[in-house]
């Protein structure tokens, strides 16, 4: 008997990260974390480095967490779940190893030990949670900021209207060390989420996770639209749901048409100022990402049996 997919209702109840943590209503990122740790489960040890999660979720001498968890400098998360993996393992332990890193410290200044993780292929989980900026110290950019975005090291003023350049590829950068897995994920597209977590913690040797986590103060945005601006990302083009398995890659989820990146724009205090001209060159951009990311050697043919979306709420839907 072939047992079926865990779904977001049939996944784990029992939470990993406990309620009464610091996070802002409508935070993307505690969502995430929180559903993370559920499919994990409890032998499971987290490692996070200088972020928002960490923050809000262990303010010493307190921690949410109800897994082993440390936290290090912020630029060592590769190094430091690849030496806790690496003791464990000495110990005859198979705990599950997960490093919680948010954009700033994947993009940028973690960027050279997860590098070497993935080059060795350590036997680790890296999850990135991307808030496209450095929302804990006060929203700089990172190498995730979109185009136009304003944060407070891209200004808007006479000289510069926000972040001037586009949003690095990292799934690109880290798929090309050939590692085990790597995959995107939306919290709006919760299905997908919890089958890509699974399958990742099925596997052995280097797995990478991106997920896109709404910030509500970053991104000036109401806390009821999080889950909105999380599936409008998926509809525009701002953000791709795929995996990368044994280097071939599967897209998950396509959306029937693309939306206007506009409908995304202007639910986000940050984007307000953009221009015509700026909104164009992002919408060019978009358009050569989407058609990139959705050849015809891309999309996986398969389709949910039951008709449903592998994603949103289960609802229905025209998309894969």
């Amino acid at each position: 008997m072939v047992e079926k997919a865990m779904t977001i209702k049939t996944m784990p109840q029992e939470d990993q990260l406990g309620s009464g943590h610091g996070a802002c209503g409508g935070c993307g990122l505690s969502t995430a974390v929180n559903n993370v740790l559920r499919i994990l489960g409890p032998d499971t040890v987290v490692y996070a480095p200088a972020s928002c999660l960490l923050v809000f979720s262990a303010a010493y001498p307190i921690s949410a967490f109800k897994v082993p968890f440390i936290y290090s400098a912020f630029e060592n998360t590769g190094a430091v779940i690849s030496g806790i993996s690496a003791g464990l393992r000495k110990q005859g332990k198979q705990s599950y190893v997960v490093g919680i890193a948010g954009d700033g410290g994947t993009f940028d200044i973690g960027l050279q030990a997860l590098a070497g993780a993935a080059e060795r292929n350590d036997d680790v989980l890296y999850v990135c949670v991307d808030n496209e900026a450095y929302m804990n110290t006060g929203t700089q950019r990172s190498g995730s900021t979109p185009f136009g975005a304003w944060t407070t090291t891209t200004p808007v003023g006479t000289r510069t209207q926000g972040k001037r350049s586009f949003k690095k590829d990292m799934m690109c950068v880290v798929a090309g060390q050939d590692i085990a897995y790597a995959a995107t994920l939306s919290i709006a597209h919760p299905n997908d989420f919890v089958r890509k977590v699974e399958k990742a913690k099925a596997m052995r040797g280097f797995r990478f996770l991106h997920i896109m986590t709404p910030c509500t103060s970053g991104w000036k945005t109401d806390p009821a639209v999080t889950y909105e601006l999380a599936r409008l990302a998926v509809e525009t083009g701002m953000w791709s749901l795929y995996e990368i398995e044994n280097g071939e890659t599967t897209v998950t989820y396509r959306p029937k048409e693309m939306l206007p990146v506009e409908n995304y724009l202007k639910l986000q205090g940050r984007f307000k100022h953009m221009t015509k001209e700026d909104i164009d060159t992002l919408q060019r951009w978009l358009c050569k990402k989407w058609d990139k990311c959705y050849s015809s050697g891309m999309v996986t043919e398969e389709r949910p049996k039951d008709g449903k979306e592998l994603a949103f709420a289960g609802e229905e839907t025209e998309g894969l």
